[in-house]
């Protein structure tokens, strides 16, 4: 396969083209989409979206999901996008189902791929196979996408895939950054596309069942949120720069810079890189702030954003951190996202728990508390077990999206675009304020929390979990970001406390951030 900017004509030299674009003012407008006429082959599609890659948008593009949608009993057609450590569990899920037909697989790693491959042949099936998405996207035998990438590549296949006229499935985060996040929710409103976010304890029963009893006001007026998220995480390593041989490393990087790699291995640890992932609040962190905005009623960004924090306890090439501290100051009921990477203390495999749990949410109220994630538990003011409710992992998550890809009614997914949109928006502000901060002493810190006290109370247990995993603050001191002051319509941030502008021009910078041409998201999606 050729690279993905070089000349995609190569692979399809014998099709015919149907299409011709021309530019206007910086678009790329196809004739025949103004007259209606969507037939175009494949080589089209992948000559069109190489000019309109640098352009910034894909047009001319034969719709086939919406010009022939599933009917309610038929088996939708399947391309997955990513085949790694989710992506091929995901694969497998698939081909267990009866209500889907496995029409495409991609990545552009070919190892990945050749497993995949051989993994399907012995359910004797032969899909379609590629290390270019944008030849998925062509195809009028694929009806819908799950985007199963690293972050960076989030939006621009979805993007992509809707101008294709496919229905997305898209893991979390949703986006990479706030400003991708919104021209998503642009792309599926204009081409009328059916758009799933891989949250899926959006579906998750128990859970629901937990929420509905803290909303019927059971364990009295909700205090405030706390989204727990102990995971171990090892160290990635460090070692001198190098460059994968064995793919198209321009392809893998696509909109983020192609830097030379510094830890051990490429797969996986780019969620703790800036320029691919989100680190761990934009990995397990995404989850559990959805729930989070779930419990309080939620849709709107708060008034206020500060996070602080650091990488404790490895010396390798990860930049997020992994120990952290992301206050959303709601005036009723404020939500603190903690992580912590080391263990409970040196020498333990064992990580930490707060309200019964390791990962999840505990929603504090006057009367008690609620905690869990696959499932919950309500509890007295003394722990002792009030209710409990039996969760399955939202397991019905992917059927929803099925569901409504064959009915083409968006309003009922569990989790649509704009719901994926603000759960990751909130994961993007938080990060953006520790990117901005400083060293600071533990009183530093202490005192930017004074006004939310539930966040001061974290903060203090936060400090007392490094040290006892011998973390001398005054050495290796924590990065504390400034509160941002979010305008939440406007997908903006209005000031930081500082008053700082060249503080503010940054955080607005990684609103957005660069994306590295042709590999770009229109401005016009």
């Amino acid at each position: 396969m050729k690279s993905i900017t070089g000349d995609p004509n190569a692979a399809t030299a014998n099709t015919k083209l149907v299409l011709r674009s021309t530019e206007k003012n910086g678009v790329f407008r196809s004739p025949a989409r103004e007259r209606g006429d969507f037939q175009q082959s494949r080589r089209s599609f992948l000559h069109t979206s190489a000019l309109a890659a640098s352009a910034g948008i894909l047009t001319g593009l034969r719709p086939s999901a919406w010009a022939q949608p599933a009917g309610a009993n038929s088996a939708i057609r399947l391309g997955v996008i990513g085949l790694g450590n989710k992506g091929l569990p995901q694969v497998r899920q698939l081909l267990k189902r009866t209500d889907i037909r496995l029409a495409a697989l991609c990545d552009v790693d070919p190892r990945r791929l050749a497993q995949a491959t051989e993994e399907v042949k012995g359910a004797k099936l032969a899909p379609f196979t590629t290390t270019d998405a944008r030849e998925v996207f062509a195809r009028d035998d694929v009806d819908a996408v799950i985007i199963v990438t690293s972050n960076h590549w989030h939006a621009l296949h979805t993007v992509w895939a809707c101008q294709a006229g496919k229905d997305v499935y898209v893991e979390k985060p949703m986006s990479h950054t706030v400003w991708e996040g919104r021209k998503m929710i642009e792309a599926a409103a204009k081409y009328r596309r059916i758009v799933q976010v891989g949250t899926q304890y959006r579906s998750e029963i128990g859970l629901a069942e937990g929420i509905a009893y803290l909303h019927a006001g059971s364990l009295g007026k909700i205090k405030h949120v706390h989204c727990v998220v102990y995971a171990r995480r090892e160290s990635i390593g460090r070692r001198l720069a190098w460059y994968p041989d064995w793919l198209n490393y321009d392809a893998f990087c696509g909109p983020a810079p192609m830097a030379p790699i510094e830890r051990n291995e490429l797969h996986h640890a780019w969620r703790w890189a800036w320029d691919m992932g989100n680190g761990d609040l934009g990995d397990n962190g995404v989850h559990i702030i959805d729930v989070a905005l779930r419990v309080i009623r939620q849709t709107a960004t708060p008034r206020r954003v500060l996070s602080f924090g650091g990488r404790f306890g490895h010396a390798d090439a990860g930049e997020t951190p992994n120990t952290q501290l992301a206050v959303y100051d709601y005036p009723d009921a404020p939500i603190v996202y903690e992580v912590r990477g080391l263990p409970a203390k040196p020498g333990v495999n064992y990580m930490d728990q707060a309200g019964g749990i390791r990962v999840g949410i505990v929603a504090h109220c006057e009367g008690g508390y609620l905690s869990g994630l696959t499932g919950c538990a309500a509890y007295d003011p003394s722990g002792r077990a009030i209710k409990k409710f039996a969760g399955d992992g939202g397991r019905g998550h992917l059927g929803n999206f099925l569901d409504a890809v064959r009915s083409r009614r968006a309003e009922k997914l569990a989790a649509p675009v704009e719901t994926g949109h603000a759960s990751a928006a909130f994961c993007h502000y938080g990060n953006i304020s520790y990117r901005l901060g400083q060293p600071a002493a533990p009183g530093q810190v202490r005192r930017a929390l004074e006004s939310v006290p539930a966040a001061a109370g974290f903060g203090r247990g936060l400090e007392e979990h490094l040290g006892v995993n011998g973390i001398d603050l005054t050495n290796q001191p924590l990065t504390l970001g400034p509160w941002l002051d979010v305008d939440a319509a406007a997908d903006n941030i209005a000031g930081v406390d500082s008053g700082d502008a060249t503080a503010l021009a940054r955080a607005r910078y990684l609103l957005r951030e660069a994306q590295r041409p042709p590999y770009t998201v229109p401005e016009q999606v």
